[in-house]
C-alpha cells in the first residue's frame, strides 16, 4: 500500500494484544505509519471503540479520511467472548483490582445459568463500572474509585442481542454475547453473579466482531509491522 492510499483513508483490522491499551495500539501504528512512508505531522489516525488492556481481540484504526467514519463503526453491534468468574466479585468487576467478598456457589447448577441468561436479553438497564473512564464532575469514574470517593452512578439502557453460554466449568463460565454499543461487559459479569445470588466478575475477555468485521479478518500489531515493513 502506498502513502497516498493511508492518507485517503483506509480501514485497519488489528488484533489487540492483552495488557495493551487501545492508544499504545494506535500509537504504534502510527509511528510505523508515519516512519515508513514519511507521512505529514498531523497525519489523522484513531480507533472505533476502546478495549480495555485486560480484553483481547479486535481493535479497528482507521486512517486519513476514514476516521469520518469512527462515529458509523462504533455505533454498530459488537460481539465480545469471554470467561466470568462466579464465587467472588472485585471493585473493577474485573481483573484489574483483588477480590473484596466471596460468595456461595454449591446451589448454582448449570439449568440455573441457562435460566439467568435469559435475564439479560432485550434492552435492559445497568450501571457502568465505577473503575470506568466514563466522566462524573469533571474526573473520570476511576480517578474518583483510585482516590476512595464515592460516586452515585446512574442506570444506563443497552441491548443484549445474543447471550450464549459456551461451556460450564464452576467458577468459570464461558459466554458468546451480542450488544449494543455501550455496553460493559463486566457489569454483565458482575450482574449476571448477583442473579445467581452469588458473586461473580470478568476474568477473560475477547472482542471477536464489530458489525460486519472480524477478528478472523484481523492482525497482530506485530504481523502488521512485518507487512508494511515487506513491502519494499
Amino acid at each position: 500500500m502506498q502513502a497516498e492510499e493511508y492518507l485517503a483513508g483506509q480501514v485497519l483490522l488489528i488484533d489487540k494484544p492483552l495488557h495493551w491499551s487501545s492508544f499504545q495500539a494506535v500509537n504504534k501504528l502510527k509511528y510505523l505509519l508515519k516512519r515508513q512512508y514519511n507521512l505529514p505531522k498531523k497525519f489523522k489516525i484513531g480507533h472505533a471503540g476502546t478495549l480495555d488492556p485486560l480484553a483481547s481481540g479486535l481493535l479497528i484504526i482507521c486512517t486519513g479520511k476514514a476516521t469520518k467514519t469512527i462515529s458509523d463503526i462504533q455505533g454498530q453491534v459488537k460481539e465480545y467472548t469471554g470467561t466470568i468468574t462466579v464465587g467472588a466479585t472485585t471493585p473493577s468487576y474485573d481483573l484489574e483490582t483483588e477480590v473484596d467478598a466471596t460468595f456461595p456457589t454449591e446451589h448454582i447448577t448449570p439449568e440455573l445459568i441457562l435460566e439467568t441468561t435469559k435475564q439479560f436479553l432485550g434492552e435492559i438497564d445497568q450501571k457502568p463500572p465505577v473503575f470506568s473512564a466514563i466522566k462524573k464532575d469533571g474526573k473520570r469514574l476511576y480517578e474518583h474509585a483510585r482516590a476512595g470517593e464515592e460516586v452515585e452512578i446512574k442506570a444506563r439502557k443497552t441491548t443484549i442481542h445474543e447471550f450464549e453460554v459456551t461451556r460450564i466449568a464452576l467458577p468459570e463460565i464461558d459466554f458468546r454475547i451480542q450488544c449494543s454499543k455501550g455496553t460493559y461487559i463486566r457489569s454483565i459479569a458482575y450482574d449476571f453473579g448477583l442473579a445467581l445470588q452469588s458473586g461473580g466478575h470478568l476474568t477473560a475477555l475477547r472482542r471477536t466482531k464489530i458489525g460486519n468485521y472480524s477478528v478472523e479478518n484481523a492482525v497482530t500489531p506485530k504481523a502488521f509491522e512485518k507487512s508494511i515493513l515487506n513491502e519494499d
